[in-house]
């Protein structure tokens, strides 16, 4: 096949339009062009008036070489890649032992699934609890206030990102088309085909909750087990060598190969493997507020007057500013026609994220206002001083909040003023258990607060009324990722200092989002897989 991309067609364009565009783009007669597939589909909405599709597609036609030989110097002309998946390894029929995967997350749930494809029946053990019980226990805080620190948005089958907007698309580098497997797997699993081309596919929260559990009984019908409740409290090492684990309960299972899959908030588990002599450092992160703005004036701001078009959905945006004091302040995790959510898993503590359904339909855009902040200037010494630094900042952030789970929350026009808000205006905030108005000028460090208030009018240059001065701030959002990295080898993917020990997805400090989580998790699964593989070869 071949691949072409930078195919633009207006948005009510009719299907066949698409045909007419190939055999215009590759001079060719009808007859000559075999069949094509829509590959992946983007707005180009640089000019609001004049809204595009932009296709790229791989086209079969009769002549490829010749074709390819007329076109050989444009760039948007290529072989379409090979992007299916193929398997590294299959188990052999005995095992001496299976690979314990800790976490249930996207990491943890591929791993656990390329595992299982592969026949190596792996053992995945869940802190939390089954998704759709997590569901309830998540809704017990949003609803009654009632925190549940082992089964919440944090924790529990489907990980942090089972309540999110469920974006699926990534700017890792994937030269082996990974996330085309990932892809796959979730439209096997019930997610509409369409995520397989629009060029930022999302599934939202309802959506995922069906199809992580089809994905788990994927997993035990290949020999896979899950345990959910499962916390693991202690890693056994001898000699530098996995040799097993410790359930709360006090249960020990062996194994030789340990994938850590926590995600970026598993806390007690950062502080157990430090004390295990298990190398991690600091990372990079970042904290801010969740902003709220009319999804209409978004939509308004982005499409003009194609806002509104059941085509283009809800506008999202991305945004950046570098501000006078040398900090970055970007937009992180934008939710069209989304909700602002309590993501705490500690009690005392308020952490804010966002999410969206499918539909996208909520009356409100949010999306985190974050700045970035570094080991080496903010958070210096040990490796877990960024832990101690989000929890002061979570403890504040309740404290500001009336000593409940409800979330501080600023006006706009408030904020950039300096003083505190005491009535809401035309925005109604989403956030359960609820917004108690008040001053967030401490609710960050100054340096953030001040680069916050510079960069929120410079975005409104870029989105129009993004300054609306009943615009909703809410606080805080810390946990945009993990804190630390538990450092791993290049090549086999196993911890620098822990043989056996294979940490992976955003806990460990390699991933950032669903997609690319999942990707981490399938090239963890395939190092296991070589490495029992080798083991279980006789010597020469």
């Amino acid at each position: 096949m071949l691949r072409l991309t930078e195919i633009k067609l207006p948005l009510a364009h009719a299907e066949g339009e698409i045909r007419t565009a190939i055999l215009k783009r590759l001079c060719l007669n009808e007859d000559e062009l075999i069949d094509y597939i829509v590959f992946k589909r983007g707005v180009d909405a640089r000019k609001p008036r004049a809204i595009l599709f932009a296709y790229t597609l791989d086209v079969t036609v009769r002549e490829e070489a010749a074709v390819l030989a007329k076109f050989a110097s444009d760039q948007h002309i290529r072989v379409a890649p090979d992007t299916g998946y193929h398997f590294v390894a299959h188990a052999p029929v005995e095992l001496p032992s299976r690979p314990v995967v800790i976490g249930m997350g996207p990491a943890g749930l591929f791993a656990g699934l390329l595992l299982a494809q592969m026949g190596f029946r792996p053992l995945i053990l869940e802190r939390g609890k089954a998704v759709r019980e997590r569901t309830k226990d998540t809704f017990g805080l949003w609803r009654q206030g009632v925190l549940n620190p082992e089964s919440n948005v944090q924790f529990g089958e489907g990980g942090a990102g089972t309540f999110s907007d469920g974006k699926l698309y990534s700017q890792i580098k994937d030269p082996r088309h990974l996330g085309r497997k990932v892809l796959n797997e979730f439209v096997k699993a019930g997610a509409p085909e369409e995520i397989l081309y629009v060029s930022h596919p999302h599934i939202g929260t309802f959506r995922l909750v069906g199809m992580v559990e089809k994905m788990r009984a994927t997993i035990q019908s290949l020999g896979g087990e899950i345990r959910f409740e499962s916390r693991v409290d202690d890693i056994n090492i001898k000699d530098g060598q996995v040799t097993g684990v410790v359930l709360a309960g006090g249960e020990h299972i062996a194994t030789s190969h340990l994938v850590l899959a926590v995600g970026h908030s598993a806390r007690d588990t950062f502080e157990m493997i430090h004390k295990r002599g298990i190398y991690i450092e600091a990372k990079p992160f970042s904290i801010g507020f969740r902003i709220e703005h009319p999804q209409s004036l978004i939509d308004s701001a982005r499409y003009g007057k194609n806002a509104g078009n059941e085509l283009l959905g809800a506008a999202d945006y991305k945004l950046v500013h570098h501000a006078s004091n040398g900090r970055s302040v970007y937009s992180f995790c934008m939710c069209p026609g989304g909700t602002v959510v309590a993501a705490t898993s500690e009690p005392g503590r308020v952490v804010t994220n966002g999410m969206s359904q499918y539909s996208r339909n909520e009356r409100n855009a949010n999306a985190g206002i974050v700045v970035g902040i570094t080991p080496e200037e903010d958070y210096p010494g040990d490796p877990l001083a960024g832990v101690s630094f989000q929890r002061f900042w979570e403890s504040r952030a309740f404290e500001l909040g009336g000593g409940t789970y409800q979330a501080p929350g600023q006006l706009v026009g408030d904020f950039l003023a300096g003083r505190a808000s005491t009535a809401l205006g035309q925005v109604q905030p989403s956030y359960t258990p609820g917004v108690h108005l008040t001053d967030l000028s401490t609710a960050l460090p100054d340096y953030a607060i001040d680069a916050i208030r510079e960069a929120i009018p410079a975005f409104a240059k870029q989105i129009r009324g993004f300054d609306l001065a009943d615009a909703v701030l809410t606080g805080v959002e810390t946990r945009t990722s993990s804190p630390i990295r538990i450092r791993r080898n290049a090549d086999d993917l196993q911890s620098i200092n822990t043989k056996g020990l294979y940490p992976t997805g955003e806990g460990a400090g390699y991933a950032g989002g669903i997609l690319s989580a999942a990707v981490d998790g399938i090239e963890v699964a395939e190092a296991v897989a070589l490495s029992m593989l080798s083991s279980t070869r006789p010597a020469p």
